[in-house]
């Protein structure tokens, strides 16, 4: 142990500026042994900063204490902390171990009756216990008790643990509670701040929210994070893009470009499910002996071969096999039908990439309505998600754009081009053509200027000439 004189520690610290909170220890005139226990800490750690930063902040505190020549009384009153106790009690918590955590600080307590548990200690430990029975409440599907423990311990809803706040949303959604999830979703928004996180609980409340409660999330969104205007509203562009119901102006003249997407206008489209009569709705998840073999095709893209090992498939685990291989064959309606059963009797990431495929299968369909309904409810990955919304961009733009809806095409083009970073020549044609017929002949000509530039067609120059370039 080291002899610290008080000099040596007043000047290690003669250049520091602290901020001191004033008032609440005033009344104190010397610190008594609970408020000795972080210097005596901190000398039994050999910490001169942290020793030298206490001891300033103990004569702020209490003006009629004299800080002793020679610390040695304080060393040796270190003693009395159970250094090594401290060290596991940390250890146990950062495990998520309470109970554990929670005996060793009662025999601590027992072993050292003059010592107190440091604040963050207590903090960290109650954050740790509200959590766990936060994560319980979760998987009991009880929201009410969720919330409960949150409202007890605001920690555990901080923006530094976000997950919470989706996971309460997402059980409100479950449990059909619209207005409460949303709820939940507005107030992560007005707190936190970083962008990552609040596009991706906008992207989350899209499924309960109304078209004006997401322009209102956006909004508060853009007020809250300054200079962050651009990124909010490409992303409202996207979300809206598979809720808005297109009119059917009176048809305009417009050139006609091929088309290398099927977009068709289709009728309405219902969501399919698996019938509790269907042979599929009474698979097991597993017990088909042809799963290995049926799964070594699909991997080296052997799809005519998949599709022949697994006829009739036994089981969920060969029916989402066989679901890829004949999509890629592209038989979307019976991949769909696959797909749906899987997703429907399966969980975790099996069940997520299944609607990826019921998504894909419908969009290969031009169920463009549909397929954004499950992308509404479903948490894909940021790669799924840009395929899955991007696609149903396309469609929506195609179609606005044939029926004549030029403005509507224009969103949706620009849409698609903010969240994949490209057009492809095609819609560019498009692109440029509808702003020509919405009446921006200034954008049509630089849009159809940079085309005929690239590749000088009869499409581009006809387009150039119509906007006078």
């Amino acid at each position: 142990m080291m002899n610290y004189s008080a000099q040596l520690l007043r000047h290690s610290i003669s250049g520091v500026c602290l901020f001191i909170t004033v008032g609440t220890a005033a009344a104190k005139e010397v610190p008594n042994a609970q408020d000795l226990n972080a210097i005596r800490y901190y000398i039994a750690e050999n910490e001169i900063a942290s020793i030298a930063a206490e001891l300033q902040r103990l004569e702020n505190a209490f003006p009629d204490w004299t800080v002793p020549d020679d610390l040695a009384a304080l060393e040796l009153m270190a003693s009395t902390i159970p250094k090594t106790e401290i060290d596991s009690i940390f250890t146990l918590i950062a495990r998520n171990d309470i109970v554990s955590a929670r005996r060793e600080l009662s025999a601590a307590r027992e072993a050292f009756p003059d010592w107190m548990p440091p604040e963050d200690m207590l903090s960290l430990l109650a954050t740790a216990s509200a959590q766990t029975a936060f994560d319980a409440a979760i998987a009991a599907r009880d929201p009410d008790a969720a919330l409960g423990i949150a409202m007890d311990e605001l920690a555990i809803l901080r923006c530094n643990r976000i997950n919470n706040g989706w996971k309460l949303a997402e059980l409100k959604k479950q449990t059909r509670d619209r207005a409460g999830a949303l709820s939940v979703y507005r107030q992560i928004v007005r707190a936190c701040s970083l962008t990552a996180d609040v596009v991706a609980t906008i992207e989350k409340a899209d499924s309960v929210a109304t078209e004006d409660e997401m322009r209102a999330l956006v909004a508060t969104a853009k007020q809250r994070i300054p200079g962050s205007g651009t990124t909010f509203d490409a992303l409202l562009i996207r979300l809206l893009s598979g809720r808005v119901v297109v009119q059917r102006p009176q048809a305009r003249p417009a050139l006609n470009p091929s088309v290398s997407t099927q977009a068709q206008a289709s009728a309405p489209v219902i969501v399919p499910g698996t019938s509790s009569g269907s042979p599929l709705a009474q698979l097991r998840r597993s017990g088909d002996n042809r799963l290995r073999q049926v799964r070594a095709s699909a991997q080296t893209g052997d799809f005519q071969t998949c599709t022949a090992r697994s006829v009739t498939p036994r089981s969920l685990q060969v029916a989402y096999e066989r679901a890829w291989c004949v999509f890629n064959l592209d038989r979307p309606l019976e991949a769909l039908a696959l797909f749906t059963a899987v997703a429907d009797g399966l969980s975790g990431t099996v069940s997520r990439d299944a609607r990826y495929g019921m998504a894909l299968s419908m969009l290969q369909r031009n169920m463009t309505s549909a397929a954004s309904r499950i992308a509404a409810e479903t948490d894909f990955t940021i790669d799924q998600r840009r395929t899955i919304e991007s696609t149903i961009l396309e469609q929506r733009g195609v179609r606005a754009y044939q029926e004549g809806n030029y403005s509507q095409a224009i969103t949706y083009f620009d849409g698609m081009e903010t969240l994949v970073g490209i057009l492809r020549r095609d819609l560019s044609i498009m692109l440029a053509d509808a702003y020509l017929n919405s009446g921006d002949r200034a954008t049509a000509r630089t849009l159809f200027m940079r085309l005929n530039n690239a590749l000088s067609t009869a499409e581009t120059r006809t387009g150039l000439k119509a906007a006078g370039g």
